[in-house]
């Protein structure tokens, strides 16, 4: 058994009594109550358990929790700037992404991943970097046209325009 000191969200955690061999994803939703990150397939296939390692996304139910100590973890839970949406999670709702909404945590995390390294992605790169997350509902076209968005707000936020896009 272990002990793991996590940084998530901003915040230090310490988890004891944990096998070194735990998910992350299992310390986020069982020991820290962070029920954002979803499990979906448990082999790192689908993306619903997407977070960030030091801002790369990652699978959660791939990575154990020892591993991703002394790393800076952002969940779903900690994307938002306090009561502030990310510009993903923004265009998120006013694009009604969501049909059943189980994958779409997992969705936004990679792509806020993708657009903190590649802030104006082309078609080609959103559909590279988002194809490895499943939605069994179908939404692509809403996800895709979100990043779009979202990666036009954030353009503007740097030129320091401020107000609402239409």
């Amino acid at each position: 058994m272990a002990s793991v000191k996590l940084e998530i969200n901003g915040e230090t955690h310490t988890v004891a009594d944990i096998a070194a061999d735990t998910p992350l994803l299992w310390v986020l939703r069982d020991s820290l109550g962070l029920v954002g990150t979803k499990y979906g397939c448990g082999g790192g296939y689908c993306g619903a358990c997407t977070v960030q390692l030091d801002g790369q996304a990652v699978r959660s139910c791939s990575v154990t929790a020892v591993a991703a100590q002394g790393k800076h973890i952002t969940t779903i839970e900690g994307l938002a700037n306090g009561d502030e949406l990310h510009p993903l999670q923004q265009a998120w709702i006013e694009l009604d992404v969501p049909q059943c909404g189980y994958c779409q945590a997992g969705q936004i995390m990679n792509a806020a991943a993708l657009l903190e390294s590649n802030p104006s992605p082309s078609d080609s790169d959103i559909n590279r970097a988002m194809a490895g997350n499943i939605c069994r509902c179908g939404c692509y076209v809403r996800i895709k046209q979100a990043i779009q968005q979202a990666s036009s707000a954030l353009a503007f936020n740097a030129m320091g325009v401020e107000g609402e896009l239409s």
